[in-house]
């Protein structure tokens, strides 16, 4: 390539025209999943404080909702539920009449071509906010090489396979275990298919990092622990290649897709994980980045339109397929307004 003067790379910025005809990535509206808040009772629409735009919604809200996204042109959902009550071992994530699994049917009911995504863990469930089967008692821990008050992998993954059989009965499209276990991809593919459903996809959450930018969600989801904190199954943040050993495992177990989360401070991940695996891979852009945006916006720091794309748009350009983001309505809209 010809040096200066004979090669200006400014020569192709000229115009939006000529920028957009050599735009090497591409932002679309079918790239976007939308997470929704589920909670029981009727007529509820109440935004959630820590993520402005997004909400709480009962079930019986969700036929709107619904067709709002199909008009939009978003593809996807991912369901988080709020149940009503917890207890030890999270019965209501399993419960054939739990809010994910209603609110599954009734998306299904209302937009048969939505793609329904579930959350499968129990953190939201559970009393002590973890995400399995927490052994308090020294008792409990005899003989299994389990220190007081950890978190039993083994005993979890029969339940995680119960709350993945039971979605996939409701008519989810794809269940996406986030509670980072070991097997937990082999288990449920296993149940999935003994229950029959063998058409049932798994996203598994292959990457998850124990990040602070997770803040917010567990406000609207009310799944912080009660006590310690997630870093004993999470991924450590300064890890790379361990998030490559993480989705070779998941891969090799089944998983039809993989997910890195969270996605702006993982771009890095996200990269390598795109250059090594051929399955689609979908990025989280997680609760804290919409909300460090969302606030500078509201103090006049940053422009929130330009900001949030520009953000997607890295995170589709470091090699994601698909996007879950809590802006993908106000996306929609941007995207469609040129």
């Amino acid at each position: 390539m010809s040096s200066f003067p004979q090669y200006r790379a400014r020569r192709l910025r000229c115009s939006e025209n000529l920028r957009r005809l050599v735009r090497e990535t591409t932002l679309s509206t079918g790239d976007l999943i939308y997470p929704l808040f589920l909670i029981h009772g009727r007529g509820l629409r109440e935004e959630i404080p820590a993520m402005p735009g997004n909400y709480h919604l009962s079930v019986d809200q969700l036929a709107g909702e619904a067709q709002d996204l199909v008009s939009l042109g978003i593809p996807a959902v991912l369901l988080f539920g709020l149940p009503a009550c917890k207890d030890e071992t999270g019965r209501e994530a399993y419960d054939p009449e739990g809010i994910v699994q209603q609110g599954v049917r009734a998306l299904k009911a209302a937009a048969p071509e939505l793609v329904v995504i579930t959350d499968v863990c129990l953190c939201e469930y559970t009393n002590h906010g973890h995400c399995g089967v927490v052994r308090a008692k020294p008792e409990q821990c005899a003989g299994k090489g389990l220190p007081n008050g950890c978190l039993d992998n083994d005993a979890t993954l029969e339940l995680l396979a119960r709350i993945a059989v039971s979605h996939a009965a409701a008519g989810a499209d794809i269940v996406a275990p986030s509670d980072m276990m070991d097997g937990r991809i082999a288990a449920i593919r296993t149940a999935l298919d003994g229950a029959g459903y063998p058409c049932t996809a798994i996203l598994s959450y292959a990457a998850k990092y124990a990040s602070a930018f997770y803040g917010p969600f567990r406000q609207a989801a009310g799944s912080a622990p009660e006590y310690g904190d997630r870093r004993g199954y999470q991924m450590d943040p300064p890890n790379q290649r361990e998030a490559l050993r993480e989705v070779a495992q998941d891969v090799d177990e089944g998983a039809d897709m993989v997910m890195v989360k969270p996605a702006l401070a993982y771009l890095d991940v996200l990269c390598r994980v795109r250059e090594r695996y051929n399955l689609p891979l979908v990025a989280y852009n997680v609760s804290g980045e919409l909300s460090m945006v969302k606030a500078a916006a509201a103090a006049g720091w940053l422009d929130e339109r330009r900001a949030a794309l520009e953000i997607l748009t890295a995170i589709k350009r470091a090699g994601a397929d698909a996007i879950i983001t809590y802006w993908a309505k106000d996306a929609a809209r941007w995207l469609r307004e040129g």
